[in-house]
């Protein structure tokens, strides 16, 4: 049975956390078993995934190709482990995948291939997600369909121009049916951001996209931020979201490089009871 995208409201606040939780749980459990894997970038938008996965976005976990659903494109290809432990948690991926994780053959590639059952496009080479978000939202408006479109994009993305002739396409065709989120978490490969891409929600603002700033791990806001996003004003919404890499396992948050995530084999049950130990 579908989703519906118009919940009833107070949204079930405790439900959600008890749910980016479980995908928290979900992605060491893939990361430990590789014994390596952007967990960082995972844990960090963990929040949104479950807001939106189980709150907001019409979907159809039996039938991921429904026409009428929303769409959720993750842009961030690498954050892909964050989306394979939303996709086993709703039921569109089996849970005895989780083990498969960056293997040979395995359907959960430690980026996003849109082969796999879920996922919208392939992830890998930034900067392409709002493009196709811009794509997939003005098509469904020609053909008067009711749907959202959510994209999630990162900071880093903000260095490349492709994503800001996006961001000028978005506000010139009126797309507000298309939701952006950009993850703030002030990492990139190689450590912090090489370029300032401050004051990121002014420079949206500018751009003619509805904007507000959130704190992404907080999961009130996040959700706040959906029921905000549901009103329709004429223009693309924006929320810049701040996040923490690594959030719910303090070892990891407090690592200057968590870009890839890489700990000893005998460590990992130890992450595993930090994330315990901090949940709630």
């Amino acid at each position: 049975m579908a989703v519906t995208n118009a919940p009833v409201d107070p949204a079930p606040i405790g439900f959600l956390e008890e749910k980016a939780h479980r995908l928290r749980r979900h992605m060491v459990k893939m990361a430990s078993g590789k014994g390596q894997g952007y967990l960082g970038q995972g844990l960090d938008i963990a929040d949104l995934l479950a807001a939106l996965y189980f709150y907001e976005m019409r979907y159809d976990p039996a039938d991921p190709k429904w026409p009428e659903r929303d769409r959720f494109l993750l842009s961030t290809g690498h954050y892909s482990i964050g989306l394979w432990a939303a996709l086993v948690e709703c039921g569109t991926l089996r849970t005895d995948e989780l083990s498969t994780y960056g293997g040979d053959g395995s359907r959960l590639d430690m980026s996003t291939l849109d082969s796999t059952p879920g996922v919208e496009m392939t992830g890998g080479s930034l900067a392409q997600g709002l493009g196709q978000a811009v794509g997939v939202a003005l098509a469904h408006k020609l053909d008067k369909r009711d749907a959202k479109v959510f994209v999630e994009l990162s900071d880093g993305e903000l260095q490349e121009g492709s994503t800001w002739e996006a961001a000028m396409a978005g506000r010139q065709f009126k797309l507000d049916k298309l939701v952006a989120f950009i993850d703030c978490n002030g990492i990139q490969a190689d450590g912090k951001l090489v370029l300032d891409v401050e004051p990121v929600a002014d420079k949206w603002r500018a751009f003619g996209w509805d904007t507000m700033e959130i704190d992404g791990n907080r999961m009130a806001e996040v959700v706040a931020a959906l029921q905000w996003a549901r009103v329709e004003r004429g223009v693309p919404k924006a929320v810049v979201m701040r996040t923490v890499p690594g959030k719910g396992i303090p070892t990891l948050e407090k690592r200057e490089k968590a870009h890839f995530v890489r700990v000893g084999d005998d460590e990992w049950g130890a992450i595993a009871d930090e994330l315990e130990k901090t949940r709630g």
